[in-house]
C-alpha cells in the first residue's frame, strides 16, 4: 500500500479490526519512510452478474436502481430502511447464488415482486403494476384476487 503523505510503498500494518458487521476490515497502517500513519479499509469485491433486458441489451446490476425502484413503491409505506435493505441484500444473495455470468432482468424483477411482496403487499402492487404494464383496472383487480387467495410467503 503506497503512503499517502509521501507515495512510499513500504507500511506496516499496525492494527486490524472487523467493521461494519464483518463486511470490512479496517487497518490503520504506519509509512516506514516517514512515519505517519493512516487508515484503510477493505471490502471484498464480489462481482454480480450482468442483466439481459428485454430487447437483448446487456447492463451491469445496478444496486442503487435498484434500490431506488423498491424505494420508489414503498413510499410513504410503514417499511424501516433495515428491512429494505435486507431485501436488497437477500436479492444480491439470490443473484450470486445463480452462479451464473448473466441473468435475464425478468428474473430479477420477480425476486424483486417476491421481497415486496413480504415487506408490503400495497407496494408490492405499485411495483408489479408498473413491472408488469397494467393498462386496466381488470388488471389490478386480478393481481389483488391473486394476492388474497395466495398467503405471501415470510
Amino acid at each position: 500500500m503506497h503512503c499517502p503523505f509521501c507515495a512510499a510503498n513500504d507500511t506496516k500494518v499496525i492494527d486490524s479490526r472487523l467493521v461494519a458487521e464483518g463486511e470490512q476490515v479496517r487497518r490503520r497502517r504506519e509509512c516506514l519512510a516517514c512515519g505517519e500513519r493512516f487508515t484503510t479499509f477493505e471490502t471484498a469485491e464480489l462481482v454480480l452478474p450482468r442483466l439481459i433486458k428485454q430487447d437483448g441489451s446487456r447492463q451491469p446490476f445496478d444496486e442503487d436502481k435498484l434500490r431506488a425502484g423498491m424505494q420508489r413503491a414503498l413510499e410513504k409505506r410503514p417499511v424501516s430502511i433495515e428491512r429494505i435493505e435486507a431485501a436488497l441484500g437477500h436479492i444480491k444473495g439470490q443473484l450470486r447464488a445463480t452462479g451464473e455470468r448473466e441473468v435475464k432482468s425478468m428474473v430479477v424483477g420477480e425476486w424483486v415482486m417476491a421481497e415486496l411482496r413480504k415487506l408490503d403487499e400495497v407496494a408490492y402492487i405499485r411495483f408489479a403494476s408498473v413491472y408488469r404494464r397494467f393498462q386496466a383496472l381488470d388488471e389490478f383487480r386480478e393481481e389483488l384476487d391473486r394476492l388474497a387467495r395466495e398467503p405471501a410467503a415470510k
